[in-house]
């Protein structure tokens, strides 16, 4: 209590500010030039959802050693950040850790994408045949044309284990059918085919025949020949 009965005054109180300022961070950018971190493995996906299921498109080749490239780069960068963060430099786990979520992210969509396109070239197995046409053969690289013909391979090997002395075909009727002959209308130019009796016939272009239809499902498949629906 101050002398003659009054307090002592005290200075004005200090204002406080309504609401505090946000602090603003960088975008975080990939290890390599430029692009978010994670960009290129992502567009990878990306373009095969846009293509739709049974769709094959262009195998990016370069597209997936920029993905690995970032993927190298990340992972040495954060090697050395390690060896200081060790020495006392704490705030640089933050970083760190934010560079190991991107790696693994990256290492996801890279996988999913090789995954995926295996996928699509097994079902065109089933689809095409052993051959499959050439503007199929031209988006894919070197590592799937060979897995497709280790693949047709075992397959073939499987089918004639099965069945009897003939083997079975596994590809035909994967669909039941609703009767055992159709008629089809040729395409192009194929040559001589041989049916069960022993007969052949030449499918010439717009010709049309009535042929059984586990015979025609490859040819139809192949676009040598169109089933013509009543």
């Amino acid at each position: 209590m101050a002398a003659g009965g009054t307090r002592g005054r005290r200075g004005p109180a200090p204002s406080l500010p309504l609401a505090a300022e946000p602090r603003r961070f960088p975008r975080p950018r990939a290890a390599g030039r430029g692009g978010m971190a994670g960009e290129r493995a992502a567009g990878l996906v990306r373009e095969l959802h846009r293509a739709g299921g049974g769709n094959l498109p262009p195998f990016r080749a370069e597209g997936l050693r920029q993905a690995l490239e970032e993927m190298r780069a990340l992972y040495e960068r954060n090697q050395a950040d390690v060896s200081e963060a060790k020495s006392g430099r704490t705030d640089l786990i933050f970083l760190i850790r934010f560079r190991h979520c991107c790696l693994l992210r990256n290492q996801r969509c890279v996988l999913a994408y090789l995954y995926d396109r295996l996928l699509r070239i097994r079902a065109l197995r089933w689809e095409y045949g052993s051959v499959l046409p050439n503007t199929i053969q031209f988006h894919m690289s070197a590592e799937e044309v060979e897995w497709f013909n280790r693949y047709k391979k075992s397959l073939a090997t499987y089918m004639r284990s099965v069945g009897g002395e003939e083997g079975l075909d596994l590809t035909q009727d994967i669909k039941p059918p609703k009767s055992l002959y159709i008629e089809v209308r040729c395409l192009r130019d194929y040559g001589e085919f041989e049916i069960d009796d022993g007969t052949t016939i030449l499918l010439k272009k717009n010709s049309q025949h009535f042929l059984p239809r586990w015979k025609c499902e490859q040819l139809i498949r192949q676009g040598v020949l169109e089933h013509i629906l009543s």
